[in-house]
């Protein structure tokens, strides 16, 4: 049996909703899992060659092998190949698709025996992942809410509205998510709670129903500031951005920068200043993925 699955690259936070909204990216990595006697060979193509480990600590196949033993079933010998477009270390959320690819490989592998529900796959995810804000985009399309509660973690999916296409510029520095998430204060003043409140809710118009919206939609005081001082160049950008018009913010973690720019003329705009102004990072003019992780099954 063989099993293939595409993954799409996301972006979490969207500016005011730290923790909580994501969207999927049309850039996708692409993993297969073919079932063999004994043993386990994994390959790797792509972002990460000679750094993504190729044994058992390996993400994918971490994850691939927790759904296996939470459903009781035995492993059996694997080669997994994984094809990695989507930037490690850029806030495009490449542990994200990691993980959800490899619960994904094993949802196929245990088709005939298992079936698992949207709502496991998001179990199984967020115990790999830690927050489901990455993840349930990645698994299920669209831009999602996440939550979570004393019965685990939740999603919503919505539509997007067609007139919303992102635009990511990628740095040529990683960032960690470790390091971001370390400059977080432990509590923020209320006035700056209840202005990520009222943006978040407003977001969440913009992109369904609203994009006109988008610019005031996405100011955030939550998290962004705290962070810039280790991505100074990334702040700089959003600053310059935004004074022009453009709703900018931080692509999860950083460093890359979200652009959801829902005027095609205005998208030009910012390729061309991008271009221009900062040539040594690459700009993906992108769409929102609806579908989210897609699996193929072949079997001989």
């Amino acid at each position: 049996m063989k099993v293939n699955v595409r993954i799409p690259a996301t972006s979490a936070n969207l500016g005011p909703g730290f923790d909580t909204l994501g969207i999927a990216l049309n850039y996708y990595d692409e993993y297969s899992a073919e079932t063999t006697d004994s043993g386990l060979e994994i390959e790797v193509v792509g972002e990460g060659v000679g750094e993504i480990p190729t044994d058992e600590t390996n993400l994918v196949f971490k994850a691939l092998s927790l759904v296996f033993e939470k459903m009781g079933e035995k492993l059996p010998g694997l080669k997994l190949v994984t094809t990695n477009n989507i930037p490690h270390g850029r806030g495009m959320g490449s542990s994200g698709a990691a993980v959800a690819g490899g619960i994904m490989l094993a949802a196929g592998l245990l088709g005939k025996q298992h079936t698992l529900s949207e709502q496991q796959l998001l179990d199984f995810a967020t115990v790999l992942e830690g927050h489901p804000d990455n993840v349930a985009p990645a698994l299920f399309g669209g831009m999602t809410i996440a939550w979570t509660d004393l019965d685990g973690p939740h999603h919503k999916q919505l539509s997007v509205h067609r007139g919303v296409s992102p635009i990511v510029m990628v740095p040529p520095n990683q960032m960690s998510t470790k390091l971001a998430r370390s400059l977080q204060p432990d509590s923020v003043p209320h006035e700056d709670a209840v202005f990520n409140l009222s943006r978040s809710a407003l977001l969440v118009a913009a992109l369904i129903s609203s994009p006109e919206l988008m610019l005031p939609s996405t100011e955030d005081k939550l998290h962004q500031n705290y962070r810039a001082s280790a991505m100074p160049e990334t702040q700089e950008l959003i600053t310059k951005l935004r004074e022009l018009g453009h709703p900018a913010v931080v692509s999860g973690a950083g460093p890359s920068v979200l652009i959801l720019e829902p005027e095609p003329e205005k998208r030009l705009e910012v390729q061309a200043f991008a271009e221009r102004n900062y040539p040594h990072w690459q700009v993906l003019m992108l769409a929102v993925d609806s579908k989210g992780a897609t699996v193929e099954v072949h079997e001989e």
